[in-house]
């Protein structure tokens, strides 16, 4: 079994392929592919255009198709788990601001934060 955080960044990776190609998610298997990873991808495929809708009302002054597929498909996940109850929005954020760190750049990771504050915020509210 692969740690949740390695299946995330599983499901990233497999997201980013999907959005820069246009392959359907399911050709884009190589090998043993977690299931959570495979669940999350699935998942935030067939939901993208509410979690992108979601993303953009958050974002103001961007639309979630003017950032860039890695911050994309960051976001995409972390909202995908803040709309669940299996993570805890706390974990979602700083799981998602990690990836945006390691994979895209301190600015985007200070981005992802922000958008994903609001959001978590307004969740709240």
């Amino acid at each position: 079994m692969t740690s949740r955080r390695a299946a995330r960044r599983t499901a990233l990776f497999l997201l980013y392929q999907w959005d820069v190609t246009g392959e359907p998610l399911a050709s884009l298997y190589e090998g043993e592919v977690d299931d959570w990873a495979r669940e999350t991808a699935e998942a935030v495929a067939a939901d993208a255009q509410d979690l992108d809708a979601r993303i953009t009302e958050a974002a103001e002054g961007w639309t979630a198709d003017r950032l860039g597929a890695i911050e994309r498909n960051i976001l995409r996940i972390a909202v995908h788990e803040v709309k669940g109850d299996d993570v805890p929005d706390e974990v979602a954020i700083d799981e998602a601001v990690t990836l945006a760190k390691r994979y895209a750049t301190d600015v985007a990771a200070r981005l992802v934060n922000g958008i994903l504050g609001r959001i978590v915020r307004e969740k709240a509210a």
